[in-house]
């Protein structure tokens, strides 16, 4: 055939659609295997993905609570002095007659953190600092997501209320529908 195409001078066109032919197939062929090595990259990806514990922040879990239980010491000398727990039980304030009494939430930064405007009521005397609160997220159901804690080092007066405005309590899934705050700990001022 190249007989033919040489004496009328087509053999030249010819020649170059064949070599179209070949960088077409060596073309496929190494954009194959490169997809290959591709979805060999993103099934080993996903597998050690899978191995790695989750964080902390993002478990459905609840948190649990960071306050350690305080034990009691036995009776002894009244000469002794007050161990560092002892101490830090008389520094806690009565949370009996501290409380929120109203409280809203709202989503902030792209939807994604929990913003929680809340006042606190302080029926004691004296003041308050270091007020530790956790939110329970829930969603419309009612089934619960998860915790998120916050200590807030502003104090509130004796015998006074102060509201807090779109407190970042942190990162919440997007199937929270419902959140309800409470208190843990608070400390005297």
């Amino acid at each position: 055939m190249n007989a033919r195409l040489d004496r009328i001078g087509l053999r030249r066109v010819a020649g170059t659609g064949e070599q179209l032919a070949r960088a077409v197939t060596i073309a496929s062929v190494s954009f194959g295997r490169s997809l290959l090595w591709l979805l060999a990259a993103i099934i080993l990806g996903c597998g050690v993905w899978m191995l790695l514990p989750l964080s902390r922040g993002n478990s459905t879990e609840p948190a649990k609570s960071e306050v350690a239980a305080v034990e009691t010491a036995p009776p002894g000398d009244a000469a002794t002095a007050p161990s560092a727990p002892e101490a830090q039980v008389t520094a806690r304030a009565e949370l009996a007659r501290l409380r929120i009494s109203s409280q809203t939430w709202r989503r902030g930064g792209l939807g994604s953190k929990a913003l929680v405007t809340f006042t606190l009521r302080n029926d004691n005397d004296y003041a308050v600092k270091d007020v530790e609160i956790v939110c329970a997220f829930a969603r419309r159901d009612g089934s619960h997501l998860t915790d998120r804690s916050r200590v807030l080092a502003d104090p509130v007066s004796m015998r006074s209320r102060k509201t807090f405005a779109r407190i970042p309590v942190g990162f919440v899934n997007v199937n929270a529908d419902q959140a309800k705050c409470s208190l843990v700990a608070a400390h005297r001022a």
